[in-house]
């Protein structure tokens, strides 16, 4: 027995705190979902995570660890003695990662994005997506509106994740958001929560000023219900990757061939052209209340904009920022 060998020794290897103390905090031990008890020790050897890596594995293969690694991400407190880490690998009591989901514009975006903070498969998460069956089956949604069930934010996640399982997580936090007074309140405007969604993009990418949001929200509302196309100029952009990138839109733009379009097509396109933020969604679920059907921004480039009720109005505003944009040299 392991406790006959004498009091002190084996405190020693038991108990005693084996963990290295490192000046900037807690260390993490990160095993890979598949590998095994060597790739515990190298990783543990490698980042000198241990002060004393022979009396760790004698107490692990004692307790038979090798045969029963299990995946994750764990906290190295440099309290910890051999049996405590061991035990706590054993149980695959693992520490959780603080996921930051932020928004994204197109849905090859996202693998890449959760890959960067968790193992989750890159590659298993694009099948995944791409997968209007199993989209439509899981979620009631396809390729185009599965944009809609990721309301970005941070979560605690395992490192571990496996890519069905960050789908599941996300249509929980889905539906934690759209509780029953906001689906009424969709439901007050005439529109599904997806129908929100897909505005609510829209409304994100005209401007990032919070107080903005339920102006513009009313405008693409306003025109809704008169049955006016959108006329939004991100959704230009969007089919041609154009988000992010270009300043301007142009008048070639506007031809585009795209049910993305919105000066061809009148009504929402048929997804969001990014993951909007909860507070879009907010400025869609309670927009302003008035007769405005335009808007332009600021030539002052506060990222505010001018509103107007008719066209006349807006020319004017939209005059003075074109002229803006042609004084700095901004042609696209």
């Amino acid at each position: 027995m392991l406790l006959s060998a004498g009091g002190y020794a084996a405190w020693r290897v038991l108990y005693r705190p084996n963990v290295t103390a490192f000046p900037e905090g807690p260390a993490y031990l990160y095993i890979r979902t598949g590998t095994g008890y060597a790739a515990v020790l190298d990783s543990l050897r490698k980042h000198q995570l241990l002060q004393e890596p022979g009396t760790f594995r004698w107490v692990a293969e004692y307790r038979d660890y090798p045969a029963h690694v299990r995946a994750g991400r764990y906290r190295l407190d440099p309290t910890m003695g051999n049996n405590d880490l061991v035990r706590m690998l054993l149980a695959g009591h693992q520490d959780t990662v603080r996921f930051e989901l932020k928004p994204f514009h197109y849905l090859d975006r996202l693998p890449r994005q959760v890959s960067r903070q968790l193992e989750t498969d890159s590659f298993k998460l694009s099948l995944l997506l791409n997968n209007n069956a199993g989209l439509r089956a899981h979620f009631g949604l396809d390729t185009c509106t599965v944009r809609t069930l990721f309301v970005p934010g941070h979560y605690r996640l395992l490192w571990n994740t496996s890519a069905p399982a960050f789908l599941d997580t996300m249509a929980a936090a889905h539906g934690r958001f759209w509780t029953a007074p906001r689906r009424a309140r969709a439901d007050s405007l005439g529109l599904t929560s997806v129908q929100v969604s897909v505005l609510a993009s829209i409304v994100q990418r005209e401007t990032a000023q919070p107080t903005d949001k339920p102006l513009i929200a009313a405008v693409y509302l306003n025109r809704l219900r008169n049955g006016q196309p959108l006329q939004a100029d991100p959704t230009l952009l969007w089919p041609l990757h154009g988000l992010g990138t270009r300043k301007r839109v142009l008048n070639a733009d506007k031809k585009v061939d795209s049910p993305y379009n919105t000066y061809r097509h009148k009504g929402l396109p048929p997804g969001p052209i990014t993951s909007p933020l909860p507070g879009s969604l907010n400025a869609v679920l309670k927009p302003a209340h008035n007769r405005n059907l335009f808007f332009c921004a600021r030539p002052d480039g506060s990222g505010f904009s001018d509103f107007a009720e008719t066209y006349a109005q807006h020319k004017r505003n939209a005059r003075r920022y074109q002229h803006r944009l042609d004084s700095l040299g901004i042609r696209k």
